[in-house]
């Protein structure tokens, strides 16, 4: 009799926000994963799973010399059925002719249990539209002046936020010749459509040195440019309703 020992894995590569890689890993874990790696970058920490490639018609009962005393069991058990068979005409109860996989533990779904409600994103995460609802509702707003806006930037004063935006508004900074205010609304650029979010500044900077490009450094930026935002919380100004942000990463969409 011989038996195969070799294990193949397949491989899957996720990528979670800073932070929330616990919350990858418990989920991937309960699916059969095994982290094999984590890579982390500023905003996000890539993460290498694997798992052993499922074999039809086999049964995972490798626990020391398990698979061998299973066959021995298995003849045993066919023995008496065949003697009890021949002796009596009885019949052989399920339970000494069946050998039962060990069940999987059911999923919430399958037993109807409530997924509980994410937990708010610890002040240390990269906030984005898709991991922070509250983010989510301040870049649909429609009023620029809205006081959810001022309560926003007063509760996550200083936290990294990331979307995708625009520059719709860019002049020189009190007559600076290379610094410059520059006005950047959620989403693409339109000129047919009012696009929604706060109004967003970054205030007396330097495109050159200040923005902090990744990927490819555009030669000049101004109204009409796509970007990826990444910056850090300042202050709301209320009587101008500006939404102030100091530059940590920004890329050309």
């Amino acid at each position: 009799m011989t038996t195969d020992t070799e294990i193949t894995y397949e491989t899957k590569t996720v990528r979670a926000v800073r932070g929330l890689e616990s919350r990858t890993i418990e989920k991937m874990e309960r699916e059969g994963w095994e982290v094999v790696s984590q890579t982390p970058s500023r905003i996000q920490t890539e993460i290498i799973f694997r798992r052993p490639t499922p074999r039809s018609r086999r049964v995972l009962w490798i626990v020391g010399g398990g698979v061998f005393a299973l066959a021995l069991a298995v003849i045993f058990a066919i023995g008496i059925i065949g003697e009890r068979d021949t002796d009596s005409g009885e019949t052989a109860s399920p339970a000494s002719s069946e050998i039962a996989a060990p069940s999987e533990q059911p999923s919430p779904e399958a037993t109807g249990t409530a997924t509980p409600a994410p937990s708010p994103v610890p002040d240390d995460v990269v906030l984005t539209p898709e991991n922070s609802p509250e983010f989510a509702s301040l870049l649909a707003l429609t009023d620029t002046c809205s006081p959810d806006i001022a309560a926003f930037a007063t509760a996550h004063r200083g936290q990294t936020i990331s979307f995708p935006g625009s520059i719709v508004a860019m002049g020189p900074h009190d007559g600076a010749s290379t610094r410059y205010d520059i006005l950047i609304n959620a989403g693409d650029f339109s000129e047919t459509f009012s696009q929604p979010g706060p109004s967003f500044q970054f205030r007396d900077e330097n495109t050159v040195s200040d923005l902090q490009f990744v990927g490819p450094v555009p030669d000049a930026i101004g109204v009409g440019t796509n970007l990826g935002v990444t910056a850090k919380v300042d202050r709301y100004v209320e009587n101008q309703c500006l939404f102030l942000l100091e530059p940590v990463a920004t890329a050309v969409r």
